[in-house]
C-alpha cells in the first residue's frame, strides 16, 4: 500500500511539471503535429486491420443469436453497430493503443533516461517533462477520439462483408439496421472516453519510462509495467465513465 502511494504520489509530481506552459509553444506545436502522426496516423493499419475482424464476428454472432423468425433480420446490423459505438470500438482499440503505443513511449523516454540525455536537458534548464511527454498527451488526446470514428466504419464495413460472404443475412437489411434508430449521443459518447483513455495511454507509460533505471533490460521490465499498468486504468476508467455518462 505504502508504495502505490508513493508511485501515486511521484505520478502527480510529474503531472506537475508536464503541464506547465510550455517554454516555447512554436517547437511543442511541431512537436504536437510530430507525435499525431508518430501516435495516430501509424496506428491506422492496426486499428483498421483489428477493426474489420471485430464487425465481422459481432456481425455473425448477432447473426447466429438473433435466428427467430419473429425478429427482423435489420437487427443484425443496429446490434452491430451499437455494439461496436458502446464498446469495442473505444475500449478495445485503447487496449490495443495501450500495448502499441505505450511501449513506444516508455522505450523512448526510458532509453533518454538511461542514456543521461534527460539529465542533460535538465542541466541546460529544460523542463524535460513538459517538453517530452506533453506533446504526446495532446496529440494523442486529440487525434484518437477519430480512430474510434473510424474503428466503427471499419467495423460496420467488417460486418457487410461477412454478411456478403456467409449470406446469414442481406446486405441491405444490414445496412437498414445500420441507419435504424442512430443515436448521435453514442458517437459522442465513444470519443469522449477514447479521450480520457488517451491520457491514461500516453501519461502511465510515460512516468515509467521517466523514472526508468539500469539498462535496456530495465527499460522492457518498465514498458511491461506501463502497458499492465495502462490497461488495467482503461478498464476501470471503461466502468467509471460508462456509469456516468449513460445515466
Amino acid at each position: 500500500m505504502r508504495k502505490m502511494l508513493e508511485t501515486l504520489g511521484r505520478y502527480v509530481m510529474l503531472m506537475r511539471k508536464v503541464f506547465t506552459r510550455p517554454d516555447k509553444p512554436r517547437i511543442f506545436f511541431k512537436q504536437t503535429v510530430v507525435e499525431m502522426e508518430k501516435l495516430g496516423m501509424n496506428s491506422i493499419s492496426i486499428v483498421s486491420i483489428i477493426s474489420v475482424f471485430i464487425g465481422a464476428v459481432i456481425a455473425l454472432q448477432m447473426a447466429y443469436n438473433l435466428e427467430n423468425p419473429m425478429i427482423p433480420k435489420t437487427y443484425v446490423g443496429l446490434a452491430t453497430r451499437d455494439i461496436l459505438l458502446l464498446e469495442f470500438s473505444s475500449t478495445i482499440i485503447a487496449l490495443i493503443l495501450a500495448g502499441k503505443v505505450g511501449s513506444n513511449i516508455t522505450s523512448e523516454i526510458g532509453s533518454m533516461r538511461i542514456t543521461e540525455q534527460i539529465d542533460a536537458m535538465e542541466m541546460m534548464g529544460v523542463n524535460s517533462a513538459n517538453y517530452l511527454i506533453l506533446p504526446k498527451v495532446v496529440a494523442s488526446v486529440i487525434f484518437n477520439p477519430f480512430l474510434v470514428v473510424l474503428s466503427a466504419v471499419i467495423g460496420m464495413i467488417g460486418g457487410t462483408i461477412i454478411a456478403i460472404i456467409t449470406g446469414i443475412v442481406t446486405p441491405g437489411e444490414y445496412v437498414d439496421g445500420i441507419r435504424m434508430y442512430f443515436q448521435p449521443y453514442y458517437l459522442f459518447y465513444s470519443m469522449i472516453k477514447m479521450a480520457f483513455f488517451s491520457f491514461v495511454i500516453t501519461t502511465i507509460p510515460a512516468f515509467y519510462g521517466y523514472y526508468a533505471k539500469g539498462g535496456s533490460l530495465d527499460v522492457g521490465k518498465a514498458s511491461t509495467n506501463g502497458i499492465v499498468s495502462s490497461s488495467v486504468l482503461v478498464l476501470a476508467l471503461n466502468l467509471l465513465l460508462t456509469q456516468i455518462l449513460l445515466t
